[in-house]
């Protein structure tokens, strides 16, 4: 083994190119949902959570950011939506146009999104391991 191996008890370094990559998840999710509505968005809104959940606390800040605000806007909108559909009457022509609404909203954000994160500065991240609770003697 080299000395460079990789142990418990050493930090480990997230690159600023996987922590840019972690960041741009959730928007590359909403814009393939919004290409096939069904099924494709409902598979995408139990998956955006799975991503939300890993990446809002992530050691670098920026991708916590980036995602939250690309949940803002697809639950805000997917919840906005889902409300308003309720009330519709039994005609494809409204359904339709809610997923024109909501792809009017949504992909030119997300694709903003996407700019600012790769114009965005990533740099290198470290992570210093946790410490393991220890007994009442010490151990």
């Amino acid at each position: 083994m080299s000395e460079t191996a990789h142990t418990e008890d050493s930090p480990k370094i997230v690159t600023g190119k996987q922590a840019r990559r972690a960041a741009k998840w959730f928007n590359y999710g909403t814009l393939v949902s919004l290409i096939l509505p069904l099924p494709l968005m409902i598979f995408w809104t139990g998956m955006s959570m799975l991503i939300f959940a890993l990446n809002r606390h992530h050691p670098n800040p920026k991708v916590g950011y980036y995602t939250q605000h690309a949940a803002y806007r697809f639950y805000g909108v997917a919840g906005t939506l889902v409300v308003i559909a309720n009330f519709f009457p039994v005609d494809i022509r409204y359904y339709i146009g809610a997923w024109i609404v909501g792809v009017l909203i949504l992909a030119p954000w997300s694709f903003y999104d996407l700019y600012r994160i790769n114009k965005d500065t990533w740099v290198d991240c470290v992570v210093e391991p946790d410490e393991p609770f220890k007994d009442e003697q010490g151990h």
